[in-house]
């Protein structure tokens, strides 16, 4: 019992200013490579240095990041929050992990810390499911995000990146000098292929820059939550250059090109991720401001902050817009396919109506020659009972075939002659009224 009573769990606080020793802090990890994790300290004088994952607030002066990168796959939610409890645990509670991980948006307070996220429901491995979420206190941020963030991490670039370079046009011919392979020297610099341009331009904001050092949690905020609004803005245009490319080929190419494109239901898809990142954009729209109010009046977020927040939150606006605008492209190309589609059918239908009309009399004469009747021309039936059988079927056929003209020709015989003594009435109304005036202008006229 006594043993018991000594294994029982504590509870611990995990208010705001309580800092953790170093045996509370480091704990064996269950899923060493499940997520990707950075941890910085900053001065706030603009100079910042990497540090252990401890989770521990720092004493004094400077501010602490830690920032959790949850990985693509194709897991539920229970297991990504297993993965925060794993990393972050102690010291967040269980209701800080459920804000991080959770579907929707939210803003509010847990325990004096403002806490925020934008996590759209949708498969974790589809590029516009987007998740960020952080707890921001005094000196300490934590961050969740689902995949790489273009510009998040602070790590020095490399003189040897391929942006850092001087560009050189690809060779084109086989006796010219330099290569054709990646990052090969030309003869004004490294050659860029063709593919590897077409991949930079379907981004705006690239993974590596030269980012300016936060001097506070406010300009860390801002910085968190710029790059969310850049990955959504690379999203959309790599969106938009997709279907560039798709109305190009639709405009090139053949009937087995669109053909392709119903069987794929390529629009439909493109609708339902162009659904979700809607929702990602729309979950922005409805939690940035609140973040923005939340931070007024804090210590740590200066007026610049507030009106860069406040710039996110218009740029987002616009981003909103501009998917709207590539929905109707998208819904006015699937208009002009599913046209194209009717017009293939209706062509196909007409064949078969010619086919028909080729065939039709025929089967009419190997109908009316095969009838099991008395009196057929051309045949040894000479049974004097039978004489006038093939008479009186035809007669019968005839009176059907009339009946059928009157049923369904009256209504369009009668709008025809109708329209017709219409048109011939106006029109003698018309000569009429010509006469007149002839009769008016001419010089034996006298006006009473």
């Amino acid at each position: 019992m006594e043993s018991s009573r000594e294994e029982a769990p504590t509870e611990v606080d995990v208010s705001p200013g309580v800092f953790f020793d170093d045996d509370y802090c480091r704990h064996t990890v269950r899923f060493p490579d499940a997520v990707k994790r950075v941890a910085y300290s900053f001065d706030g004088y603009g100079k910042f240095s990497s540090r252990e994952w401890d989770l521990r607030q720092l004493e004094g002066e400077g501010f602490c990041w830690y920032h959790v990168e949850l990985p693509r796959s194709s897991q539920n939610l229970a297991v990504f929050a297993q993965y925060l409890i794993d990393v972050l645990c102690p010291p967040l509670k269980l209701q800080d992990i459920l804000a991080l991980v959770s579907n929707g948006p939210f803003c509010g307070t847990i325990d004096g810390a403002l806490v925020f996220k934008v996590n759209s429901a949708g498969p974790p491995t589809s590029k516009f499911t987007q998740r960020i979420a952080a707890i921001v206190r005094d000196n300490m941020v934590i961050s969740v995000s689902l995949g790489c963030v273009a510009r998040l991490d602070f790590s020095r670039i490399s003189p040897k990146l391929l942006l850092m370079e001087v560009p050189s046009t690809e060779p084109t011919c086989l006796g010219e000098v330099g290569d054709s392979h990646h990052g090969s020297l030309g003869t004004g610099g490294v050659v860029i292929p063709e593919h590897v341009l077409e991949f930079l331009l379907t981004m705006s904001h690239h993974e590596h820059a030269d980012n300016a050092v936060p001097k506070g949690v406010g300009n860390l905020l801002v910085h968190i939550i710029d790059t969310h609004v850049d990955q959504l803005h690379d999203t959309v245009l790599h969106l938009e250059t997709h279907l560039d490319d798709v109305e190009r080929s639709l405009d090139t190419g053949v009937g087995a090109t669109k053909k392709q494109m119903l069987d794929d239901r390529r629009f439909p898809k493109m609708h339902l991720d162009l659904q979700r990142l809607l929702q990602v954009i729309a979950h922005g729209d409805q939690v940035f401001p609140r973040v923005k109010e939340k931070c007024r009046g804090k210590a740590w977020c200066t007026s610049e902050d507030l009106a860069t927040l406040e710039v996110l939150v218009a740029r987002l606006q616009k981003l909103k817009e501009n998917v709207g605008f590539i929905a109707n492209r998208i819904t006015a190309i699937q208009a002009g396919l599913d046209s194209w589609q009717a017009e293939q059918i209706n062509r196909k239908l007409y064949y078969l109506s010619f086919l028909s009309v080729i065939f039709l009399p025929l089967s009419v004469v190997t109908g009316a020659f095969g009838m099991n009747v008395g009196g057929v021309p051309w045949t040894k039936q000479i049974d004097p009972t039978l004489l006038h059988g093939f008479q009186n079927v035809l007669l019968l056929c005839m009176v059907i075939v009339m009946l059928l003209l009157a049923g369904f020709g009256a209504e369009p015989l009668y709008i025809y002659f109708a329209t017709r003594h219409k048109h011939q009435a106006v029109k003698a109304k018309w000569l009429g009224s010509k006469r007149s005036f002839q009769y008016r202008g001419s010089p034996h006229y006298v006006q009473l």
